[in-house]
Order: C-alpha cells, then sequence, then structure tokens
C-alpha cells in the first residue's frame, strides 16, 4: 500500500459483529472518512493477529499505523480524536463515569445472557437466561427514563455513549426475538426503550451500517449449533 499517512483511517471488523457496529456509528456520527476491511477468518487473519496480537479480536481501528482495540475503547478515542459531529460521551466527569458505567453493564450482563440464551445446553439453562436478559432490560428502560430526560436518547437529543452500547445489542436482541417468541422490548414492558429502538435505527449514522435481521438469522443458525436455532 506505500506510506500511510497519519490521518489515513482503517477498521477492520465482520459486518455480523455489534462490537464492530460499534465502532462504525461513531466514526459516522464524527463524519469520518474510514477504509472498512471485511475480516471473515478473524482467528487466522493476519491483519488481525499482527493488530492485536494480545486478544486477537476485532474490532481493530487503525489511525494511520496506529492500532486501537476494543470496542468501548474505540468509541472513546473517536470521541476525543474528531471534534467534528456531536460529542459521544458528556462533557462532565460525573455524566461520563455513569455512561461508561452502563456500557460496561450492558456488555457485562446484557450480552452475556443474550449469547446464554443462544448457547444454552437445556431448556432450563434457556429459561434462566431470558429471565436474566428481561432483567437487563427493565433496568436499562429505568436507566433510559433518568438519563434522556425525556428527550430521545440515552445522550440526550443524540446519540451517545450509551445509545451505541445498547444499539449495537438490537440486532441479536431482534435474532431472539425471532427464535423465543420473547419480545424482550416491548411497548408496554419497556415503552422507553421501544421507541428509542425506533429512532435508533432511523438515525443517519446507524441505518447504512445496521446488519439485515434476516441475514443474522442464518448467520445465527451457522454459528450456534443448540435447538434454538434447529
Amino acid at each position: 500500500m506505500g506510506l500511510i499517512s497519519d490521518e489515513y483511517v482503517r477498521l477492520l471488523g465482520a459486518w455480523p459483529s455489534p462490537f464492530v457496529l460499534r465502532t462504525r456509528i461513531a466514526l459516522n456520527l464524527k463524519r469520518v472518512p474510514y477504509e472498512y476491511l471485511e475480516e471473515e477468518d478473524t482467528l487466522n487473519s493476519e491483519s488481525v493477529l499482527n493488530y492485536n496480537p494480545v486478544y486477537k479480536q476485532i474490532p481493530i481501528l487503525i489511525h494511520g499505523n496506529k492500532p486501537i482495540r476494543e470496542s468501548l475503547n474505540i468509541v472513546m478515542y473517536v470521541d476525543e480524536t474528531w471534534l467534528s459531529g456531536p460529542p459521544i460521551l458528556p462533557s462532565d466527569p460525573f455524566d461520563r463515569a455513569v455512561a461508561r458505567f452502563w456500557d460496561v453493564y450492558i456488555d457485562e450482563h446484557c450480552f452475556t445472557s443474550i449469547n446464554g440464551v443462544a448457547v444454552a445446553k437445556n431448556e432450563e439453562e434457556r429459561k434462566a437466561a431470558i429471565t436474566k436478559l428481561e432483567m437487563c432490560m427493565a433496568l436499562l428502560e429505568e436507566t433510559f427514563q433518568e438519563c434522556s430526560k425525556g428527550r430521545g436518547f440515552f445522550g440526550g437529543d443524540n446519540i451517545g455513549f450509551i445509545d451505541i452500547g445498547f444499539g449495537s445489542m438490537l440486532g441479536p436482541l431482534k435474532v431472539l426475538e425471532k427464535f423465543t417468541s420473547v419480545k424482550f422490548i416491548h411497548p408496554e414492558n419497556t415503552p422507553g426503550l421501544f421507541h428509542w429502538a425506533d429512532r435508533f435505527y432511523a438515525h443517519e449514522a446507524v441505518k447504512p451500517v445496521m446488519p439485515d435481521i434476516e441475514k443474522l438469522v442464518e448467520f445465527a443458525r451457522l454459528k450456534f449449533n443448540t435447538s434454538i436455532f434447529k
């Protein structure tokens, strides 16, 4: 490729990954031009092994020749590096800490519960994971009401850090809803999240990069060899 400009931006990713989606949304919000490189076999990708030798995972943002790893870390880097577009993290230190707290919660509890439903070995395990996921949604409904302060997003008038963290999980949630017949985001149980999800999907930074649900369904059938996807 020759010499790489210090401002040239590349993103190593895979289309089904909610963590890659976070990075793409952040770059779109900040109107950052970038080259997207699809990595079909991340475990054996020379680029992934070269730029992330510790975890060997995507996403990897390469700014010039500097690799930035881990999705939330990348989103924060994008927010601090490019001042174009709206801020992703709040300026107030306490509000920033709150936003980071909830994104960690989403990864450690919501995403693990989504995965738990998908890989459950029996009905008992599946029901336990579904219950935990429903509890996550109830708590995030409360969080939305508190953080949005009556506005459209967790971040207020525009997409913020929590919106990106949780919004990236909407695709996997919709896939689970198709296979379990459980509505995790419901207009009666989680009205705030229900309308928020519509706004999130329609946002100009999100719509072009949100994976097609039917493609995600087929991907899940191939990836998870469990009865829920049969």
